[in-house]
């Protein structure tokens, strides 16, 4: 378990997200006035799309977001499993951020040229501002699976034989989803209740692989935390 976690349990997967939403908002406030933008990584998921959801019925200054990917699928560009369908569904069709300032990963092109593409975008963005991140039921995050071996000084990974379809995705690296100054894991449902326990008690995961040297954000709701 990371060290520099802060743990905030809240009731309901609502309530995770309306706090989370809230986090998001001031954190986006603050960057603008520090640095003039943004930067925003995306995760896939339902408890993000609850929190992008919310976002969307707000008012800040839209202009100076810059939204990236964590992963993506390999699938058609409009697939609707694909995690940038989801985030253009639910936020960013209803939001003025410049369409210059979205970039979304390529997965269509296959995992390599995809990473290939998005690798030096990464590089240009780091440190990100914020990277929002959720867990699954294996521990994994992003699309960094157990038992897979990536270049740990990549950027961007190509990612085979995923566990849960499709098997090819693309993924920034636990090396750059680390290189942010703010870090939101968004951890929702009772399934995730005995990986989080693993996770919190030193397992070796890949959500434990991500180590922001700012304080890393946890949002959980009641049915996966357990004391």
């Amino acid at each position: 378990m990371q060290e520099n976690s802060r743990w905030h349990p809240l009731a309901t997967a609502d309530e995770v997200a309306a706090v989370a939403c809230q986090h998001i908002l001031k954190s986006a406030q603050q960057a603008i006035a520090e640095r003039g933008t943004f930067k925003l990584v995306l995760a896939g998921g339902t408890t993000p799309e609850k929190v992008y959801r919310l976002l969307a019925k707000t008012a800040t200054d839209w202009s100076k977001w810059v939204i990236y990917y964590g992963d993506e699928r390999c699938l058609p560009a409009d697939h609707a499993d694909r995690n940038s369908m989801i985030a253009q569904q639910t936020l960013l069709d209803h939001v003025p951020i410049p369409a210059e300032q979205i970039f979304t990963l390529q997965a269509e092109l296959g995992g390599e040229a995809a990473a290939e593409q998005y690798r030096p975008i990464v590089a240009a963005a780091l440190p990100f501002d914020m990277v929002l991140l959720g867990l699954g039921e294996d521990g994994h995050t992003a699309s960094l699976f157990p038992g897979h071996v990536h270049d740990p000084d990549e950027l961007v990974h190509a990612v085979y034989n995923s566990p849960k379809p499709p098997p090819k995705r693309v993924s920034i690296s636990a090396k750059a989803l680390s290189d942010t100054h703010e870090l939101l894991f968004l951890v929702t449902g009772a399934n995730k209740r005995e990986i989080v326990k693993a996770w919190r008690s030193g397992a070796d995961l890949p959500v434990a692989t991500i180590q922001p040297e700012a304080t890393l954000d946890v949002y959980i709701d009641s049915d996966a935390y357990q004391v």
